[in-house]
């Protein structure tokens, strides 16, 4: 059974006489026990497929599915079995961090069995959960906002942005946090626009443009197709790159060569066996150049916004 499942979801949203295309057709599936990264800029309808996941919005059409409950019928279900953490979390200021956890862990009417475990690694000892809220700072809430999220230790956690405020030694512990999740058998669900993080701890990821998916692989595959930039230093003749495979944007300008290299590296490397190299530098391939290959051109983007509001039937 897959942990979600959506086949051609879709949210449309009336604006006076337009019609806001939020989500279109997305289809796709998470599997049990992995970290699935929901990439997209702001904007892109990661929020809104989450939301309807939850139930807190209805679809337009399609049909999803989470835990094997359904999305329209069987929401409160659902939420029960879930861990939630929303972007940008609102909090009780009046409450104390202990008291708000306390009250969230209510309401999903399970025990709060990782409180400790998480506060401790996110450094939220017990002074500060006797503090209002009111006095923290945004990274302070955001920790509060993950330990409700996974304090009753939720079969499925949908995380909406949960790095955001967070510093980078809490990010990493962070980060280990859900290498522990998914050791132990658990599902993320970890909607990002911070490329970095997703390409660090997630199995897959899908990638959505305008509300529509773009892409849907898994990360290491998505990042072997990806480009990588070549530059070497020469003491002598510069080798005859042309026509190798996966080799691009070919430019030697005295004893220095660049070039942008595709796919698999090995034809690039036999080419340069006998080849009077001084030095070389590739680059990893990032998972932020994919990103930017899906995105890139401008005039790409303004059709794809234009494209998602139509004139009311």
């Amino acid at each position: 059974m897959a942990a979600i499942s959506a086949e051609r979801l879709t949210k449309h949203y009336a604006a006076g006489r337009a019609s806001i295309r939020a989500l279109e057709d997305v289809t796709l599936e998470v599997r049990e026990g992995e970290i699935f990264g929901f990439l997209g800029p702001n904007g892109a309808g990661k929020s809104t497929f989450i939301r309807l996941l939850l139930g807190f919005l209805h679809a337009t059409r399609g049909r999803g599915s989470v835990l094997g409950l359904d999305i329209a019928r069987d929401s409160v279900a659902i939420r029960e079995r879930t861990g939630y953490l929303p972007g940008g979390i609102a909090l009780y200021d009046g409450l104390t961090g202990e008291r708000q956890l306390d009250y969230l862990a209510a309401l999903s009417g399970r025990p709060s069995i990782r409180r400790a475990e998480l506060c401790d690694r996110l450094e939220l000892p017990a002074r500060t959960l006797a503090r209002p809220i009111r006095d923290y700072s945004r990274g302070m809430r955001q920790k509060i906002g993950i330990v409700q999220a996974l304090q009753h230790d939720p079969e499925l956690a949908i995380l909406d942005e949960p790095s955001e405020g967070l510093d980078p030694l809490m990010q990493r512990a962070f980060y280990e946090i859900l290498d522990g999740l998914r050791a132990d058998g658990r599902t993320i669900f970890f909607s990002s626009h911070v490329l970095s993080e997703v390409e660090r701890v997630c199995d897959r990821v899908a990638v959505v443009r305008a509300g529509r998916l773009v892409a849907l692989e898994d990360v290491g595959t998505l990042l072997a197709r990806r480009r990588r930039r070549v530059e070497m230093r020469l003491s002598g003749p510069a080798p005859d790159l042309a026509g190798v495979a996966g080799v691009s944007n070919l430019v030697v300008e005295g004893d220095r060569l660049t070039c942008d290299l595709d796919g698999d590296p090995r034809a690039f490397l036999a080419a340069l066996r006998d080849a009077p190299v001084a030095d070389l530098t590739i680059e990893a391939a990032r998972l932020e150049e994919a990103f930017l290959e899906l995105y890139e051109g401008e005039a790409a983007d303004e059709a794809a916004a234009a494209g998602r509001r139509d004139p009311a039937p």
